[in-house]
């Protein structure tokens, strides 16, 4: 199966093309935010490496969320397009089960966490397992003390990964002490590569034009909606307005 995965979720970006479990072509970037400006030219340039014709992929995998609303439409506004155009699968996943694939123990419990600012997390707990990550938490926007007792109801090792854990580990090392772990380097960065290969065992959505990121927060315009607007429903943003 070939496959094209994206994950432009939060700052890095990472792209990558597979046949099966081997990896055709890749990169994961820290430098450039505009992921707008930069996805597809990044889909470009990895097919040609690979090789590949649009044509010749069976399948899209994308992040899809929790992180930057800007990013997060850029790799699924690609795989819808891909995926309608080509008539091909399109499979999305976490942003932070994507960032759990970097651990390879199994039975580990894995904390992936996003700094949402003013002291608020994008941020779930998962323990690792042969099939791929396992939701222990799901997924949430939320505030840290908030999330963090939830966490210290197990009593064992947890790995903390992402970027923005260092902002976080002093307080986490205090509070979790030895059982506070963390990556390094590259771990703490989405691997498309590993994202395109856990995507390859999961099963495509049918109703891709429905598709939409996973935000976990109302968007800007959303929550203006509601200010504007107090006790009534949200089903439908754009016939309200």
């Amino acid at each position: 199966m070939k496959v094209l995965a994206i994950d432009t979720s939060n700052r890095p970006i990472s792209i990558a093309v597979l046949d099966g479990e081997r990896v055709l072509a890749t990169t994961t970037m820290t430098t450039q935010r505009k992921h707008a400006a930069y996805a597809m030219q990044i889909v470009e340039k990895l097919m040609k490496l690979a090789k590949l014709q649009p044509s010749d992929l069976d399948r899209v995998v994308v992040a899809d969320g929790p992180g930057s609303y800007t990013g997060l439409r850029v790799a699924v506004t690609i795989g819808k397009v891909l995926a309608d155009t080509l008539n091909i699968e399109l499979v999305a996943t976490s942003s932070l089960l994507t960032l759990a694939l970097n651990v390879q123990k199994e039975g580990q419990l894995v904390m992936p966490l996003f700094d949402a600012r003013n002291d608020i997390l994008f941020t779930g707990l998962y323990r690792t397992s042969a099939k791929g990550p396992e939701v222990v938490i799901p997924d949430q926007h939320v505030a840290f003390e908030d999330f963090v007792a939830q966490v210290k109801e197990y009593d064992e090792s947890i790995i903390f990964l992402g970027e923005d854990v260092e902002k976080y580990a002093e307080r986490l090392q205090t509070i979790f002490g030895d059982h506070f772990k963390t990556m390094v380097g590259i771990d703490n960065l989405p691997q498309a590569a590993k994202l395109g290969i856990y995507g390859e065992q999961q099963t495509p959505m049918k109703d891709i034009d429905s598709f939409v990121p996973k935000y976990l927060r109302l968007t800007q315009a959303e929550a203006d909606w509601q200010k504007l607007h107090p006790g009534e429903g949200h089903e439908s943003y754009v016939e309200q307005v």
